[in-house]
C-alpha cells in the first residue's frame, strides 16, 4: 500500500505564474519510521506540539536559519524513506480558472499515481488537502467510481490501483506538513525564475538541488519521468506561452531536474 498526500500552491490567478499541484507518494511500510523521524526533528527544533508546521510561517521564536534547516531535514528524511514527488503544472494564462486547473491537476496526478502503483504492483490511497470548491466532492466521487475521462481517443480509464480518495488537513498528519513544505519550496524556486527575482535565484537553485532526489526516474541516469513532473497542456501553440514552458524546463534542468516531457507546439 502507498499513500499520496496532495496539496496545491500558486492558486492565485497571476499572469506568467505557474499553478502547481503535487503529491508525495509514501510507502505504508515506511510511514511509521518517517513519522518518528519528523517527530524527532520537531522536538529537536523545539516546535510546539500543536503548531501546524507549514512552508510559512516559522514557529514562534524560531530563527530564520533554524527554520530553513528544519525544512531541509524533513525533505532529507522524506528522500531517505524513498518518498517520491508527483507534480502537475500549468501556466495561469492558459488555465480556464484556478478551480478548473486544480480539478484537472487532480486528474493528472491521480492518473500518474495509478501508473506509479503499477510499477510496485501495489494499491494506494489519495489524500487531498481541504479547500473550498463546491464541485470537489462530486469530482472525487467520479475519480473513484469512473476514473479519468477526457483522454484523447480513449474510453474513461478506471484507476484500479487506487482504493480510495479522502480529505486530509494540516496538523492531522506529519505528511500533510511535509507536502506543504515540499510544494511550497518548489513554488518559491519556480517563482524566483518566472518573476525574475534575481536576488532569490541562488537560493532557488539550492532548493531545487535538494528536491531533485524526490522525483521519479525510470533508471538513475534517465530524465525525470513525466509521471513525476508533468507540464499541462502537453501542446502549447502560442509561441509566447510555449517559451515560458521551455524556459522553466531549462531552469529546472540546470538544477538537476531534467524533465523528460517535451513541450509540443502542435
Amino acid at each position: 500500500m502507498h499513500l499520496l498526500y496532495c496539496d496545491e500552491t500558486n492558486i492565485e490567478q497571476r499572469s506568467n505564474d505557474f499553478f502547481l499541484y503535487g503529491g508525495l507518494c509514501i510507502s505504508a511500510e515506511k510511514c511509521a519510521d518517517l513519522t518518528s523521524q519528523i517527530d524527532k526533528l520537531r522536538k529537536d527544533a523545539k516546535v510546539p506540539e500543536i503548531f501546524k508546521l507549514k512552508f510559512l510561517p516559522a514557529p514562534p521564536g524560531m530563527s530564520h536559519q533554524t527554520f530553513i534547516d528544519l525544512k531541509k531535514s524533513m525533505i532529507v528524511a522524506a528522500t531517505d524513506a524513498g518518498t517520491k514527488l508527483l507534480v502537475s503544472t500549468i501556466l495561469h494564462n492558459i488555465a480556464t480558472s484556478p478551480e478548473v486547473a486544480r480539478r484537472n491537476a487532480i486528474n493528472t496526478v491521480c492518473y500518474h499515481f495509478d501508473c506509479h502503483l503499477n510499477r510496485f504492483k501495489s494499491t494506494g490511497l489519495v489524500l487531498i488537502d481541504r479547500f473550498s470548491d463546491k464541485q470537489i466532492d462530486a469530482h472525487l466521487v467520479d475519480k473513484f467510481a469512473v476514473g479519468v475521462t477526457g483522454l484523447p481517443h480513449a474510453s474513461p480509464l478506471r484507476l484500479t490501483n487506487i482504493v480510495g480518495f479522502h480529505y486530509a488537513a494540516i496538523g492531522q498528519s506529519h505528511f500533510s506538513s511535509l507536502i506543504d513544505i515540499v510544494i511550497g519550496s518548489l513554488r518559491f524556486a519556480i517563482n524566483a525564475y518566472t518573476r525574475d527575482q534575481k536576488q532569490n535565484l541562488p537560493t532557488a537553485r539550492r532548493i531545487l538541488e535538494g528536491l531533485q532526489p524526490l522525483f521519479f526516474r525510470e533508471t538513475e541516469k534517465m530524465a525525470v519521468s513525466d509521471l513525476s513532473f508533468s507540464f499541462s497542456p502537453k501542446t502549447v501553440k502560442a509561441n509566447g506561452y510555449r517559451a515560458r514552458y521551455e524556459g522553466l524546463k531549462s531552469f529546472l534542468k540546470e538544477s538537476g531536474i531534467d524533465t523528460a516531457q517535451m513541450i509540443q507546439s502542435g
